[in-house]
Order: structure tokens, then C-alpha cells, then sequence
């Protein structure tokens, strides 16, 4: 493992990654990411692999609608594909409260050039084949949405990176940093240090635990999110369809199966990563609701993930006070492989150019204690 570098990554996951990989393509090569497990070890490998531009806000509109034009050519830039295909995301709300809610998010994305549209329970119903739609007040619809497969794009970012000089070090954990007044000075781990001025803190759920290390409080708490597979069937589902009275999603795969998780605001934050039979309960009578057809399908696999949540669902990007050169990137909740490709490209021009983004003011640590927050609305999962 190199000694020094001019910038240190810590974290493995996609956004770490797409960073590295950006900043590898504009010819800074001197980076060193450090990773805890192998490649895919967190989120980055744990997720459903959902590709969507229907957000609440400004900013997470614009990032997706950045991150869905990356994603369309990516394969081709890595050399690996991530099966990305684009057919759709299918919001569906059960009360007047949440049908008026969507309508308002959907005229947001249209002031902004999203093409998602309110659609009748009985469209949906067109749209996927057997949807019970009895007690869905409004739905919403975007076609460019998406799914895709999360590890090639993972492995993919890391092979490019690596070719044009970036360092990743996998099995590779972060032990301790070294701050001299308000600098950043050096990145310790159980395999020796990295002399650096600068550091990316891109870690996901383990964000807190890695800022505290340099005397940073992160408001990020880690929470599980678990998920589940079936057996293939044959393909029928083209949108994701995901059910906002309980945050339910599932999608079905190129290969056939149905593959998904819900929202359980009982779960408490832990670094929990077992399964439970209440999930499955829970995941499995949600889907023959919406899809009866499902009730006979085997369930092959279920495990977890997690989502690093912020008080106010948005990310925390950009400097912290009082210390120079510890960048954030992390409190991405259950979208940061989504917004990943925009985030990186610019936090690279931000780190490498200079080039100011909205975003780093937007969603700086400060917001909090300042009381400059806005809520995300659309978190699933």
C-alpha cells in the first residue's frame, strides 16, 4: 500500500468508486481508496439496483436526471454490463393525501424536464399485466426510469480506475486519522498509514464512525434494509412498482425474477445485517396484494443491506468546519447508488477544477445546525 497520496478515499462502495473513476478519467491518478471488505461489501452490493428521477426536490431531480444519462453509457465506458434497462417506475397511492402529494412531485419533475406523468389506476393496470388496483387512488409514471444491475457497474468503475493508476486497496480498514490544527495529515489502517492532506469520508453506514475519527459529529445513523429474490418466471413486469402506503418496491430481472424490499419504520438503527421472518411476512403479503398471481412463487434468498440516513433523508456533501481537506460524501439513505455517476463526475470538477455545484451548499453538514432542511419525501424501501 502506498505511504502517500494526494487524495484518500475511504470507502469502496459506488460512490467512493465513481469518484476515483472520475477523477482517473480527468488525470488525477495519485488516489488511494480504501476498502473494509471486497468490492460490493456494503450497499453497493446489497441493493435492488433501482434507477429513478422521481424525487421531491430540485436537487435529487436534477442529480437523477445526470445519473440516468451516465448510466445509459456506461457499459460502454467500463468495459462491464450492468444491464442497465429503462422500463419505467410505477409510484401507486392508496389516500387522497398521498395521490395529491405525487401530483405535486409530478409537476416539480415536469418544471424540470422529467417526463413523469399522473396516470389512472386502470392505465396502470394496463401497464402491468394482473395489478390489483382496488383502494389506489393516483399513480404515477416515468418510462426513462429504470433498473440495472449493481455489481459490474461496482467492478467496472474499479478496473478503469485501477488502469489509469487510482490504488484500491480492498480488506483494507480505517483504523484512525491524524489531524494537526485544521488539517488533515494522515489515514491510519490495520495494514499501515497514507500520509494525505485530503480525504474523501465515502464510507456509507460506517460515515459516522469514520468522521468522529477525525472529530467530526455526522447526524447519520446506520439502519438495515432487507430484501428478498424469487424463483425466475417468465418476464411480465416491465416498470418497478412500488406501493407508497408502506414503502413497498419489487422489480422483475432480465433472468425473470421478482426481486424487492419494503419500508418497516419499526426498525431500529443498528449495523444489524440478519434476515427476518417479519420482513418476509410483511414483503411477501404486500406483493400478492398488489400482484395475486404471486402467491405461488417460491422465494429464493432474502438479506441486508443498509441505509445511511440523515434527520432529513438528503446526503451530507462538501467540507465540514473546522478541518480543511475532509470531504463528505455519505447520508445518501437508500439512493446513493442512483445519484452515484452525477455525484462523482461532480465532486471530481469540485475536488480537481474548482467547479462550485449547488449541491455542496445545499447539502453541506451546516443545514442542521442552522435549521436549513429539506425533507426528502420519496424514500422507499
Amino acid at each position: 500500500m502506498r505511504d502517500r497520496a494526494e487524495l484518500v478515499i475511504i470507502g469502496g462502495g459506488i460512490v467512493g468508486l465513481s469518484l476515483a473513476y472520475q477523477l482517473a478519467r480527468m488525470g488525477m491518478t495519485d488516489v488511494v481508496v480504501l476498502e473494509q471488505g471486497y468490492l460490493c461489501f456494503g450497499a453497493s452490493g446489497r441493493n435492488g439496483g433501482g434507477v429513478r428521477q422521481q424525487w421531491s426536490t430540485e436537487e435529487n431531480i436534477l442529480l437523477a436526471k445526470q445519473s440516468v444519462r451516465m448510466f445509459r453509457q456506461l457499459s460502454r465506458e467500463i468495459g462491464h454490463n450492468i444491464w442497465f434497462r429503462q422500463g419505467g417506475y410505477l409510484f401507486l397511492a392508496r389516500n387522497a393525501e398521498t395521490a395529491a402529494a405525487l401530483e405535486k412531485t409530478v409537476k416539480l419533475q415536469n418544471r424540470m424536464g422529467v417526463g413523469t406523468r399522473i396516470i389512472s389506476p386502470a392505465a396502470a393496470a394496463r401497464l402491468v399485466a394482473g395489478l390489483h388496483t382496488e383502494g389506489i387512488e393516483a399513480c404515477s409514471y416515468n418510462s426513462s426510469d429504470g433498473v440495472l444491475f449493481p455489481w459490474p457497474a461496482v467492478w467496472g468503475m474499479a478496473s478503469v480506475a485501477r488502469q489509469l493508476g487510482v490504488q484500491i486497496n480492498t480488506h483494507t480498514r480505517v483504523t484512525g486519522i491524524d489531524v494537526k490544527g485544521r488539517e488533515v495529515v494522515k489515514v491510519v489502517t490495520d495494514r499501515g498509514a497514507v500520509a494525505t492532506r485530503r480525504v474523501v469520508n465515502a464510507a456509507g453506514a460506517w460515515s459516522w464512525q469514520i468522521a468522529r475519527m477525525a472529530g467530526v459529529e455526522l447526524p447519520n445513523k446506520p439502519y438495515r434494509h432487507e430484501i428478498l429474490v424469487t424463483e425466475p418466471l417468465k418476464p411480465f413486469l416491465e416498470p418497478m412498482l412500488s406501493d407508497l402506503s408502506n414503502g413497498m418496491y419489487f422489480s422483475q430481472t432480465m433472468r425473470g425474477e421478482i426481486l424487492g424490499g419494503i419500508s418497516d419504520p419499526d426498525e431500529p438503527s443498528s449495523m444489524e445485517t440478519g434476515s427476518s421472518f417479519r420482513f418476509l411476512a410483511r414483503m411477501c403479503s404486500s406483493m400478492i396484494r398488489l400482484l395475486p398471481r404471486l402467491s405461488r412463487v417460491k422465494i429464493l434468498r432474502q438479506w441486508a443491506g443498509y441505509y445511511d440516513e440523515t434527520p432529513d433523508g438528503q446526503p451530507i456533501l462538501g467540507r465540514v468546519e473546522p478541518l480543511d481537506g475532509f470531504i463528505q460524501l455519505n447520508g445518501f439513505g437508500g439512493h446513493g447508488f442512483m445519484l452515484a455517476p452525477a455525484i462523482g463526475k461532480i465532486a471530481a470538477e469540485w475536488i480537481l477544477r474548482k467547479v462550485d455545484h449547488r449541491i455542496f451548499h445545499t447539502y453541506a453538514l451546516s443545514r442542521f445546525k442552522h435549521g436549513e432542511t429539506r425533507k426528502e419525501n420519496f424514500v422507499i424501501g
